[in-house]
């Protein structure tokens, strides 16, 4: 999450037991970079999950090769690349044995990663968080599955633990959970920030490219706050998107105009990251018991 994952965020996520990632350009410097990787891979080195980085390849991105030297040097686990496709930096990342996957909001996105040698894809569906596609998950899922047996992933309004079972169910093997995280201690975002997150719901979230020049999905009271009229919002030109060391950090896009998915109306209060986690892991043995006791032989429907 940009601006919003760091050290501190990945660190707990990944302790807890579950994959923490981070945008590189969070780091505001090619050498803090170099510093957040080494204070990550200390902090984790007797964890069994890994940590993934997020590589922006947008060509507006002039910090994108350097970014992922320091990937490199420090052996990242898990290298995720949007807004383009660089076959480098998969050559890179699979030279000391990491894995590299990619955010995909199509079908034809989705061959090209493939082609371009991706081991994994992320499909961003409807109803992300930040950057998100318009299909639906299970239009999505389904249309990769019907050629791609490879790992998979799901993103988009998964906030509670029966939804990750749902993303299994439609064809993913694991779920990205991101609006969520941003309600936790951990996670470097305003307290205001966060506890709009915690009173929001669906129905807040607004669907637009005016920020950036693509679209996605932000909380409408910040819009508001902006000053700004979220029924009413003019269109970006795309030719404007700028990930130039550091995108748009400056301005209001990312500062003031908060990204959230919708999948945020299970999230009711701002905790310590293994307490969202132990939530999620709760609720997800119970959606499974759940759905074993709806097909049990005796429940199901008599022909």
């Amino acid at each position: 999450m940009f601006l919003i994952s760091k050290p501190k965020l990945v660190i707990a996520q990944s302790r807890s037991g579950v994959v923490g990632s981070f945008p590189t350009l969070n780091a505001r410097s090619v050498e803090s970079l170099r510093e957040w990787l080494a204070e990550i891979n200390e902090a984790v080195a007797d964890a069994n999950t890994p940590y993934a980085a997020n590589l922006i390849v947008h060509r507006s991105n002039t910090r994108w090769e350097a970014d992922l030297a320091a990937v490199v040097e420090h052996r990242v686990p898990v290298v995720i690349t949007s807004l383009g496709l660089r076959s480098e930096v998969v050559g890179a990342v699979h030279s000391y044995g990491g894995i590299v996957l990619h955010d995909v909001i199509n079908n034809r996105y989705a061959r090209k990663a493939v082609e371009a040698g991706y081991d994994g894809l992320i499909a961003v569906a409807t109803g992300a968080g930040g950057h998100a596609g318009t299909l639906s998950p299970f239009a999505l899922l389904s249309e990769i599955r019907q050629w791609f047996d490879g790992l998979l992933l799901l993103s988009g309004a998964i906030a509670h633990g029966r939804s990750v079972l749902a993303a299994q169910a439609a064809g993913a093997d694991l779920a990205y959970v991101g609006s969520a995280f941003i309600a936790t201690d951990e996670a470097d975002a305003a307290d205001a920030y966060k506890q709009q997150i915690s009173t929001s719901e669906a129905a807040d979230i607004v669907y637009t490219n005016l920020f950036t020049g693509v679209h996605g999905n932000y909380l409408r009271g910040s819009i508001v706050a902006a000053g700004l009229d979220p029924d009413n919002l003019p269109v970006s030109d795309p030719s404007v998107m700028n990930f130039g060391s550091g995108g748009n950090a400056d301005a209001k896009a990312w500062r003031d105009i908060w990204g959230s998915g919708q999948g945020i109306g299970t999230v009711d209060q701002v905790v310590p990251v293994a307490t969202l986690i132990d939530r999620l892991t709760r609720e997800y043995v119970e959606a499974r018991q759940r759905l074993a006791a709806l097909t049990t032989p005796e429940l199901l429907p008599v022909k």
